[in-house]
């Protein structure tokens, strides 16, 4: 029997939308306020998504304190309260987009987690704004 087991998590986290090669006006056109050479911040919601099997001795999916200890360390502690431009390593050549973020939350964890395990990450920009990727 397969399911999905879930663990929710917040970070906060400061970003500017641009591309180095695109001239300021260019910039501006594409990503609009979200180009602010001072940057901006979101208040960023976060679902990981664990399917698998249960376990038939356990009855678990995954032990959740293992998936919340795996978001701890690999997102919040990586990302709160950060300049993503500036300070996290993926993004000094990666425009930190919500579908960036999103792809490396995803790789961050992937590395962490059995490979029985499907993986998705839904990371919400804004309540209304949201992304999904599950490593397709």
């Amino acid at each position: 029997m397969r399911i999905k087991a879930c663990r929710k998590a917040h970070f906060n986290a400061a970003h500017r939308l641009y591309r180095k090669d695109w001239s300021d006006e260019k910039n501006f056109e594409v990503f609009g306020k979200c180009n602010n050479p001072n940057f901006h911040g979101h208040n960023y919601d976060l679902t990981v998504a664990v399917s698998g099997e249960i376990d038939p001795e356990t009855g678990y999916l995954i032990d959740l304190k293992i998936l919340k200890d795996h978001i701890k360390t690999e997102v919040e502690d990586y990302m709160d309260h950060k300049n993503l431009n500036e300070e996290v390593e993926e993004f000094k050549e990666l425009n930190p987009t919500a579908e960036n973020i999103a792809v490396v939350i995803w790789n961050r964890l992937r590395k962490k987690l059995d490979s029985k395990y499907d993986l998705e990450v839904t990371l919400y920009e804004t309540p209304r704004n949201f992304v999904i990727y599950s490593g397709e």
